[in-house]
């Protein structure tokens, strides 16, 4: 019961904050500032702003688990980045919230039921029919 409620916790906050992404697509002078600080492109913008939410929806829904498998790593290659683009700019302390992210989201991957794993003894990764 426990895991269950550890997975629960930290995926719905993973996914919250790939949800909040959607702001980058919205153009305002904060989140443009922000990518340019970084160094980052603006069409980058706006790809992260559709593939992040998306991700955050794949982690919640069931089934879809090789979905799930790249939601997984599309985040973590995304806060991986950030965390250096951060600290490259100077960032200091500030650089750390994507890594608290990052752990998040490694404790949900890592918890993760069967059910939500790529393969696993208990379910077939693919239905087959009989």
């Amino acid at each position: 019961m426990l895991m269950k409620i550890v997975y629960w916790a930290s995926t719905i906050i993973a996914a919250a904050m790939l949800g909040m992404a959607l702001t980058y697509l919205t153009g305002s002078a904060q989140v443009v500032e922000g990518f340019k600080h970084v160094g980052y492109p603006q069409q980058l913008r706006l790809v992260l702003g559709v593939a992040k939410p998306a991700a955050g929806v794949v982690l919640l829904l069931p089934g879809l688990r090789l979905l799930k498998e790249w939601a997984y790593a599309g985040a973590a290659f995304a806060w991986s980045m950030a965390v250096i683009a951060h600290w490259q700019a100077g960032d200091g302390l500030e650089s750390l919230f994507p890594l608290v992210l990052l752990i998040f989201l490694a404790v949900s991957y890592l918890t993760r039921p069967a059910s939500r794993r790529l393969a696993s003894p208990d379910v077939p990764a693919v239905r087959t029919a009989a």
